[in-house]
Parts: structure tokens; C-alpha cells; sequence
């Protein structure tokens, strides 16, 4: 299976600004830093992360809604950061995205029908009604559902017009960007089966950004951790779930919840000590480093580690993903001064 997407060096900086008189650039944040990516034709790649790490920054900037500021976003073959004017624009008729706040991502004045052929037109593309029925139908609503607006449907199917509006041009590769965290759970799993459904009948290849571990487990082929603007781990859907290998991936693991009570009650969690460092200013050596139980002092703290292949399809960014799992390396608590020190 050839590769659809492909994510070289991303990297995506914002510039932070300060003083009163001369507003001067002081800094950047690291949105992104880094990333290295491959997403294949007819596949989902989960991307999981805490909330700041650059998740959703990273889809936009594949869509070029996000400056790039460093590396290449390959879509079958052609640079898109490289694109601009006409050319993006068709482009973008290929690569389509999906919003987390349904009711936020639909104009509250125009109807669906208007909603639904907005991007058929800014494409140049003819249309009829038939063609407004044809994508309701496609997810699950009725052809009345076209006159009305977007107040007077419930969150799930706000977020059914959604797809449908990403659909609407025939793309290939879809972003859905946390697409059920704004939805009841009675109805995260009907939007999830509705994107599956899609990827079958239409070929659809789809990167699907969540939070929720059970949420990316239930729909990706794939899933790709990431860290303070970068990818710590990547690896098929069971296997990463198995078996993680990278310390951030365990303790995400370790905090999500078991439906057996005998268990939860003994199973091993790991705690993560201090704050999420700034993107503004992140940690020299492993991102990682100041929360990172199995820390080395002498490598973890100066060397930044590589995205490497430990096992066939299994990539992981840690100096000690090996000795970790033979159990040479144990995992400790920081103390309060380690943590203040490995944050300095």
C-alpha cells in the first residue's frame, strides 16, 4: 500500500512578540517541530496527544491552514507547502477536513442545501439538487433536512453535515479533527461507524485527531503519539495498544480507564510528575526528560532521540525503549527537586 501523505521535518513556529513601543520578536512557539509522517492510501492514522501538545496544529498545517514554517507535506508526491494560489486551491479539493465543535463549523445563516454546495462552487463545480440529497442520504438524513438550519438539528447531526460538507468535493484524504468530543457518548459511536462506513464506499483515507484513546483504538489502522510538537511513537492500532514502548505512551495507557473492577483495582499506573512544559521554551535533550520516569540523567537530559524502527512497523523515540522493556531500566519517582531541576 503506497503512501497517500507523506510529512517530512514538519515543523510549525508562531513568533511571540513583546514591548510596548517597538513590539519586538522575543521568541517562537514550537507548535510543531519536527515531524515525521507517513499516512497510507486507504488507511486511518490516529494521532493522540494531551491537549497543547500540536495535534491539531499539525492537521491544519497539512492543509496549509497553518503556516509551515520548515519541511516538506508530500500528497502523492506533490509539496503541498509549496503550493500557492490556484494551485493549492485545487489541491485543497483533495484533502478536506472535518471540525471538532459541529455547531461552530456551520455559517448559522445559510440553510444546509447553501452550507453543502458552498465548496462545490468555490471549486467551479456544477451542481443540482439531486447532487444536496445524494450527500444527506450519504450520512444518514433525510432531503428535507436541506431547508433547514443548523439550530434546528441535534449535535450529532450537526456533525453528520459536517462530513457531509467534507465529502462534498470527492476528496481522498479527510481530517477529522476531534470529531466526537463535542458529542454525547450515545452518539460518538454512530459518527465513528458513519466514518467508517465512508472510508469503505468512497476509498477515503483519513488522519483522525483525538484525546480519547478508545475513541482513535476504535477507528485507526495506525496510531502516532505525540509529545510537546513531536512524534514519540507510531505503530499499528493492536500493537501499540499491546504493547507501548515509549514511557509517555505507558502512562497514557495506564490512565485509561478498565471496564474489569478486579483489574483496575491492580493494575500498575503511571503518574506523571509537573507541567507540560511550554512549547515557548521546551526541555534541551528528550522533550520528555523533566516527567519522565525511566530519566538517564547523563543522555536524556542533552540528546534529543530519533524516531526509530525498534521493531517491524513499531517506531518509537526513546534512548531506552529496549532496555525499558527487557526491565534493565526500573522505573523511579522524582523527587520535588529533581522535577524543579529537570524543568529549569
Amino acid at each position: 500500500m503506497t503512501s497517500l501523505v507523506s510529512v517530512q521535518g514538519l515543523k510549525v513556529h508562531f513568533p511571540l512578540h513583546g514591548g510596548v513601543v517597538l513590539n519586538r520578536r522575543v521568541g517562537e512557539v514550537r507548535a510543531v517541530d519536527g515531524v515525521d509522517l507517513e499516512i497510507r492510501e486507504g488507511m486511518t492514522l490516529g494521532l493522540v496527544g494531551e491537549s497543547g501538545c500540536g495535534k491539531s496544529t499539525l492537521g491544519r498545517a497539512l492543509l496549509r491552514l497553518s503556516p509551515v514554517t520548515e519541511g516538506r507535506v508530500l500528497f502523492d508526491g506533490v509539496d503541498v507547502a509549496a503550493l500557492h494560489g490556484e494551485k493549492l486551491r485545487r489541491m485543497r479539493q483533495n484533502m478536506q477536513m472535518v471540525f471538532q465543535d459541529p455547531l461552530a463549523s456551520l455559517n448559522p445563516r445559510q440553510s444546509i442545501e447553501t452550507i453543502l454546495t458552498e465548496p462545490l462552487r468555490a471549486h467551479g463545480i456544477s451542481y443540482d439538487r439531486n447532487r444536496v440529497r445524494d450527500l444527506l442520504d450519504q450520512v444518514g438524513l433525510p432531503a428535507s433536512a436541506a431547508m433547514k438550519y443548523p439550530h434546528e438539528f441535534s449535535g450529532g447531526q450537526r456533525q453528520r453535515i459536517g462530513i457531509a460538507r467534507a465529502i462534498a468535493l470527492e476528496p481522498r484524504f479527510v481530517i477529522a479533527d476531534e470529531p466526537v468530543s463535542a458529542l454525547d457518548v450515545s452518539i460518538q459511536a454512530q459518527v465513528l461507524n458513519l466514518l467508517e462506513e465512508l472510508q469503505e464506499k468512497l476509498g477515503l483515507t483519513y488522519l483522525v485527531i483525538a484525546h480519547d484513546l478508545a475513541v482513535v483504538r476504535h477507528v485507526s489502522d495506525e496510531v502516532a503519539v505525540m509529545y510537546l510538537g513531536a512524534i514519540v511513537e507510531q505503530a499499528g492500532s493492536d500493537d501499540l495498544y499491546s504493547t507501548p514502548r515509549h514511557p509517555y505512551t505507558k502512562a497514557l495507557m495506564s490512565a485509561v480507564p478498565v471496564p474489569d473492577p478486579t483489574i483496575e483495582a491492580t493494575r500498575e499506573r503511571i503518574l506523571l510528575q509537573g507541567d507540560l512544559p511550554s512549547p515557548a521554551n521546551p526541555p534541551n535533550g528528550c522533550r520528555f526528560h523533566t516527567r519522565c520516569p525511566f530519566r538517564q540523567e547523563t543522555r536524556c537530559d542533552t540528546e534529543r532521540p530519533e524516531l526509530r524502527q525498534i521493531e517491524p512497523g513499531h517506531l518509537v523515540a526513546c534512548h531506552w525503549a529496549e532496555e525499558i522493556e527487557a526491565g534493565t531500566i526500573q522505573p523511579h519517582e522524582l523527587s520535588p527537586e529533581e522535577v524543579t531541576a529537570a524543568q529549569a
